[in-house]
């Protein structure tokens, strides 16, 4: 869903490595797409820490706002971070 390549010293979620902590600079994707990372507690601001990777790389485990959360791939691509 999102394919575009962040520019500069950002990254996707997806490319952050196990154990960073990384703050998020913005969600793409549409509208509806972007409340529902937004509903589960990923926003502008937040600081994610990368728990671990599955095996096959998806789902990322990640600690957001003091709980655990999993998330695809797909989803982490559209999640830009720093």
């Amino acid at each position: 869903m999102c394919e575009s390549r962040p520019e500069g010293g950002v990254m996707n979620l997806g490319e952050a490595q196990v154990g960073s902590t990384v703050t998020v600079l913005r969600i793409e994707g549409d509208g509806a797409y972007k409340r529902r990372i937004m509903d589960m507690g990923i926003t502008k601001g937040t600081e994610l820490f990368i728990r671990k990777v599955a095996p096959l790389g998806d789902p990322v485990e990640i600690t957001v706002r003091g709980y655990e959360l999993s998330v695809r791939k797909n989803d982490a691509a559209c999640v830009i971070v720093e």
